[in-house]
């Protein structure tokens, strides 16, 4: 055997390793955020609050409670979660919020929102016009190429 063929089998059973590795940890994660899931929407409570700011900033910054800042891991510190200040009832409140919905909420609203702990997970809004969700993004020039390519070759064009 050519010395160049060893190194090339031990790269992919090394390669072969690693991608059976990911794909029992991508199982369990997915698992645990089932899971996670599911306890958010039997823990979900509906409240009616006024938002009066929201930003995405640092959790330390965030001026949440000291508990949940120790709960967190170190490295999930120091990024950016979307984050809501509102008034729930009397007290002012800093909520973290959905990445998904972040976008939706309006600021100086009175909402009605889902909230499990100090988690939002949906808004609907209560007084006034209710504002849309911003526009769709400008499509780029690879994302236009993509398109024609597909449109060509027939297949379903992403959106």
């Amino acid at each position: 055997m050519r010395p160049w063929m060893i190194v090339l089998i031990v790269v992919l059973v090394v390669l072969i390793a690693l991608i059976v590795t990911l794909y029992f940890l991508g199982k369990r994660a997915q698992k645990k955020q089932n899971e996670q899931q599911a306890m958010l929407e039997a823990n979900k409570q509906t409240v009616s609050m006024l938002v009066i700011d929201k930003k995405r900033m640092k959790l330390k910054d965030a001026g949440l409670p000291q508990i949940v800042l120790d709960q967190t891991p170190k490295l999930m510190r120091s990024s950016k979660l979307p984050i809501i200040k509102a008034k729930v009832g009397p007290q002012i409140v800093s909520l973290i919020c959905d990445d998904k919905i972040f976008d939706s909420v309006p600021v100086k609203k009175e909402v009605k929102a889902s909230v499990s702990g100090i988690y939002v997970l949906s808004v609907k809004g209560l007084h006034g016009k209710q504002t849309e969700a911003l526009p769709a993004r400008k499509k780029g020039r690879f994302r236009r190429a993509l398109e024609k390519a597909q449109e060509k070759a027939g297949a379903k064009p992403l959106k």
